[in-house]
């Protein structure tokens, strides 16, 4: 239940829970964000009840000035908090932003294009490989002489030494005369 000190998230927030912000420079600059955004739409409000019946009345126009420089006062401190922040942002998110296109719904259908890419690959791979199998099949049955390099036992394959094997061998000749 939502305390009334507490406001629930706005319907098109992109935070959904009232989770805690994160600590340190990234969550001052969170709360500055949402600060900007009350400021700009608290200058929206302000402007449309301007336009309407209340512009006659004086000292109406003011309000308005007063919501604009909050706003600015809020886009300094962003621009002030821009110069310490490291975060790197792709240039295509801010592009979709700029272009009116949810991030997140970008990201998705980019990671279903990557799934359904990786899984055509994957059946190319298959493919290869069912070609290969059926390649050394013809070859054995045509060449049996290269059976034995195209399909070699497991008993017939030398055991692989790594470098570090290689060397502690040296090192235990060099170091053993004569063997012993």
């Amino acid at each position: 239940m939502v305390s009334p000190e507490t406001p629930g998230p706005a319907p098109d927030s992109p935070r959904s829970s009232q989770s805690p912000v994160p600590e340190g420079h990234q969550g001052n600059l969170e709360l500055e964000l949402l600060g900007l955004a009350n400021a700009l739409y608290n200058l929206g409000t302000t402007v449309i009840n301007d336009s309407t019946k209340e512009r006659d009345k004086p000292g109406g126009g003011k309000q308005v000035g007063l919501r604009v420089n909050q706003v600015v006062q809020h886009l300094s401190t962003v621009d002030n908090m821009a110069l310490d922040t490291r975060t790197m942002i792709p240039m295509q998110i801010l592009t979709d932003i700029d272009n009116a296109r949810n991030p997140m719904q970008l990201t998705r259908e980019r990671l279903e294009r990557t799934a359904t890419e990786n899984q055509f690959m994957n059946g190319k791979i298959a493919a290869i490989a069912s070609y290969r199998d059926y390649l050394n099949e013809a070859l054995c049955q045509n060449f049996p002489e290269l059976e034995e390099l195209l399909h070699p036992s497991p008993s017939d394959a030398p055991m692989a030494e790594t470098p570090v094997q290689a060397a502690h061998d040296i090192e235990l000749t060099e170091t053993i005369p004569n063997g012993h």
